[in-house]
């Protein structure tokens, strides 16, 4: 079998005497959609900004393309192939759309294929090419994710870190946001979300691991975790 795209093993994190993450195993396999579920504070975010080595863990190893991310920058994960898109999106207000979206870019070279990437990305965000010299902080909630997922997308991952993309947006602004990670995905791009929206993210899932007070506590098919009593009752309703 070959190796996961990302594996993470037995990852402890701490925030003084909290205990973030308590042993936290997960995998991410090439062309994957994996969605990551579970309450506020469950360490969903932690991990991610772990991942990223925005935060140091205490414990455990997170390993992406088969080479370990310990003593890394961000920036050189980013270069290496994964970028995370942060909850709250996170753009830069009083720079415009069209450079933000360069400044997603800023480590590559290839001046011509940009340009292109970005002409793609105008055509898959059309209120974004409407937009591109307006101010980002100007833009709507859901314009400003568009931004934030296209800005990530400059850099050209390999692996596309989610986090909470549909927190605060009106529901047909969430179905767009899945509907345009469906499309990432199918377009070669491996996807893992974090998402409180549990219905939607195992909906366009392969699959899923439930997260509780930092560990796992249920992994599985994303069909099977959208029939699971416990996972009804917990986060979807009922």
């Amino acid at each position: 079998m070959p190796e996961p795209m990302l594996k993470v093993e037995n990852l402890h994190v701490h925030y003084g005497n909290i205990h973030a993450l308590k042993g936290l195993s997960i995998e991410v396999e090439e062309g994957e959609i994996v969605s990551l579920i579970g309450a506020n504070g469950a360490g969903k975010t932690t991990l991610l900004t772990t991942i990223m080595n925005q935060v140091t863990p205490t414990e455990g190893e997170v390993t992406f393309l088969g080479l370990s991310t310990r003593g890394k920058t961000p920036a050189a994960i980013v270069q290496a192939g994964m970028t995370m898109v942060p909850e709250g999106r996170r753009v830069f207000p009083r720079t415009s759309v069209i450079d933000n979206m360069r400044l997603g870019g800023y480590f590559r070279k290839d001046k011509a294929e940009m340009k292109r990437d970005m002409e793609k990305l105008f055509s898959m965000f059309p209120r974004l090419f409407e937009r591109k010299n307006q101010l980002a902080g100007t833009l709507s909630g859901g314009e400003q994710q568009m931004l934030a997922i296209a800005r990530a997308l400059m850099s050209r991952p390999r692996l596309l870190l989610l986090d909470e993309p549909s927190m605060g947006l009106a529901p047909i602004i969430v179905d767009q946001v899945f509907d345009t990670i469906r499309s990432i995905n199918e377009e070669g791009t491996t996807v893992m979300l974090v998402e409180q929206n549990a219905n939607q993210a195992l909906r366009i899932a392969s699959r899923g691991y439930v997260i509780e007070t930092g560990e796992v506590v249920l992994a599985d098919d994303a069909d099977k975790l959208l029939s699971n009593t416990q996972v009804k009752e917990a986060y979807l309703g009922g």
